[in-house]
């Protein structure tokens, strides 16, 4: 619930925002840094890592209200601590993430700033873990092909360079039956260029 109420939020402060009237149509690149933290069901703590990601975004708008769909690859890293035995386990995954975000934007003279949140989807493309002789069974999980989050972010927009800082709430567990419930979550920051 929390999620529509602050999408809806988004929306109406679009809609009496000072900002561009006309539809518009944008694509860019983007790159940047995410740090990674497995939440799980008190079997493992787990400490932020630093990844990367890079790129694409379009984003389609009118009246300060705007759609922001994104493609792009991401290295989420995580070193797991059991909680048992201290042992540490490095996770390490490549996939593909796809932002389905909506938002608002208000500024003027080629300066904007913006908020926006939406679902993401992410699709495991690589899996490489290295595990320790004692961490045992518990780190022993495979890892589920997809996963779901959902992203709150701000961003700057400054002529065609942006700047944006989210914060993502994984919302499905990303391990295989018959292991501790784990879900990811992730802050990011990053830097765009717009193309078109």
């Amino acid at each position: 619930m929390k999620f529509l109420s602050l999408t809806v939020a988004f929306l109406l402060a679009g809609l009496f925002a000072s900002a561009q009237v006309l539809p518009s149509f944008q694509l860019g690149i983007k790159a940047g840094a995410n740090f990674s933290k497995f939440d799980s069901d008190n079997t493992f703590s787990s400490e932020n890592r630093a990844g990367f990601y890079g790129g694409l975004w379009a984003r389609v708008g009118a009246a300060g209200v705007y759609f922001q769909p994104e493609l792009y690859v991401s290295g989420k890293k995580a070193d797991l601590v059991s909680d048992a035995t201290g042992e540490v386990n490095k996770v390490r995954f490549t996939s593909l993430d796809v932002p389905l975000l909506v938002g608002t934007k208000f500024g003027a003279a080629g300066i904007g700033v913006r908020l926006n949140t939406g679902p993401m989807f992410s699709l495991i493309l690589d899996e490489n873990q290295s595990f320790s002789q004692a961490a045992g069974s518990v780190f022993r999980a495979d890892f589920k092909n997809q996963a779901l989050a959902w992203q709150f972010g701000a961003g700057l927009d400054i002529k065609k360079l942006s700047f944006d800082a989210r914060y993502e709430l994984g919302l499905s567990k990303i391990n295989k039956a018959g292991y501790p419930g784990t879900k990811l979550n992730l802050f990011t920051v990053g830097l765009g260029y717009r193309i078109l």
